[in-house]
């Protein structure tokens, strides 16, 4: 039984634009390799051939899961959210009790999720430990390093 996953129209579109480089470019690329290698003679013996044999194989696999996950992803209708919580498309301002640090995450699919430009995955520890969470909450989170301790100050859309 497939997941349901729930993404953003942009990120949605990603996922597909991927997908359909992977079939266009990426497959012709795998046949001209196949092609190349082919024509370097007998191949039974022939590593370059087998190489791209098997990278063929990773990329049809990786086609089948974009496929899937595509298949099954779902655009996000955030107009009928509630807005106090956090939930996916959340913004959140967090302020870390330890360090006193302020943090602003959004809370995104996990295909969408990009630590650099402040969106965190709604399946990692740190999006778990918040999801359903109001302003003034306290977050007590276990990660990998231990646990955090994290005050949501603001929730937004």
């Amino acid at each position: 039984m497939a997941t349901v996953n729930y993404y953003t129209p942009e990120g949605l579109q990603k996922l597909k634009d991927e997908l359909q480089d992977l079939k266009i470019r990426g497959r012709a690329k795998a046949a001209e390799d196949l092609r190349e290698a082919r024509d370097k003679g007998d191949l039974s013996e022939n590593a370059e051939y087998d190489a791209a044999k098997e990278a063929q194989g990773l990329l049809e696999l990786k086609i089948s899961k974009l496929e899937e996950i595509v298949g099954n992803a779902r655009v996000i209708d955030d107009t009928n959210m509630d807005v106090t919580k956090v939930l996916i498309l959340s913004k959140v301002k967090l302020k870390n009790l330890k360090n006193n640090m302020i943090l602003d995450y959004l809370l995104v699919a996990e295909e969408e999720a990009n630590l650099a430009a402040g969106k965190i995955s709604v399946k990692s520890p740190i999006g778990k430990g918040l999801l359903g969470k109001s302003a003034g909450d306290t977050a007590e989170i276990t990660v990998p390093a231990g646990k955090l301790q994290f005050q949501i100050l603001e929730v937004s859309r």
